[in-house]
């Protein structure tokens, strides 16, 4: 198919087992790579997947929804460009919903998605990255120090293979970052507190933040608009740095150096929450 279209670029949304087989596929033909987060299952399967980004000089995307949320924006330059909170001293990330079961998503997702093998896990991978992606990109690409993680099967009469309700506590050398992945929530949240040594921001969604700083006697509330192109959707991001309109910020969100990393802190998850030790990152 790819000898017959000759494609640009491809978006992969199939298992996360599945990305390296398309970058594989695709890297030799010089067609640039977009995949569903995470970037991939291991650490084993990532860099073969970065080796071939950089042998055939291709782009490897990863997509998140809430790499296109103006509240995390917003969080990004009150908390990193203007430093408005002082030195970071906590993160705490709530991502998941009710269970993929539970939502109806459909049964060739949901197949794949409960496979310890095809998704790498359950809740820990499926909503875990996010806040592994999220605190790289806050940390300037800086790795924790040491990761410990608990994973429970809650529900294992639905999920017998994965887990579905995972905290992972990432250590820096001056602040923690808490990662609250589930598929347990009452309701869907992706959400994020950042909170500093002057002051907090609270991205509540996609859209509504509140700030407080350190003389304010109250939080300060506001709905921000959506995000300008190519800056708000996955698409938008990939065609403009294929044609070369842009260029990407070292570890930004989409990166693959930033999403490299998000695998490292994710299979050391996994390996704490099966020792119940913590694992140290090199």
């Amino acid at each position: 198919m790819i000898s017959r279209t000759k494609p640009e670029m491809v978006a992969a949304f199939g298992s996360i087992y599945q990305h390296l087989e398309v970058v594989e596929a695709c890297a030799p033909a010089g067609i640039h790579v977009m995949v569903e987060k995470p970037l991939a299952v291991s650490v084993d399967h990532a860099q073969k997947m970065k080796a071939l980004a950089d042998k055939h000089k291709i782009l490897v995307l990863t997509n998140y929804e809430t790499t296109w949320y103006p509240s995390n924006q917003k969080a990004y330059e009150v908390a990193i460009k203007n430093k408005d909170l002082g030195d970071l001293r906590k993160v705490v990330i709530h991502d998941g919903h009710e269970g993929p079961q539970e939502i109806g998503v459909n049964k060739e997702f949901l197949e794949w998605l409960t496979d310890p093998v095809l998704n790498g896990g359950g809740a820990v991978m499926d909503f875990g990255c996010y806040g592994a992606n999220l605190l790289t990109w806050l940390n300037g690409g800086a790795k924790p120090e040491s990761v410990l993680a608990l994973t429970q099967q809650i529900k294992p009469d639905i999920y017998p293979k994965v887990d579905d309700e995972a905290t992972i506590l990432l250590k820096y050398p001056k602040m923690q970052g808490i990662i609250q992945a589930s598929w347990n929530w009452p309701f869907s949240r992706k959400d994020m507190e950042v909170y500093g040594k002057t002051g907090y921001i609270i991205a509540d969604n996609g859209t509504d933040i509140r700030t407080r700083l350190k003389d304010d006697k109250t939080e300060r509330k506001e709905s921000l608009k959506r995000l300008a192109a190519p800056y708000n959707d996955p698409f938008s991001l990939f065609a403009a740095l294929v044609r070369k309109e842009i260029e990407l910020p070292e570890y930004d969100l989409s990166s693959l150096e930033n999403n490299m990393i998000v695998v490292e802190i994710l299979e050391a998850a996994k390996k704490s929450a099966k020792t119940g030790k913590a694992v140290k990152l090199k």
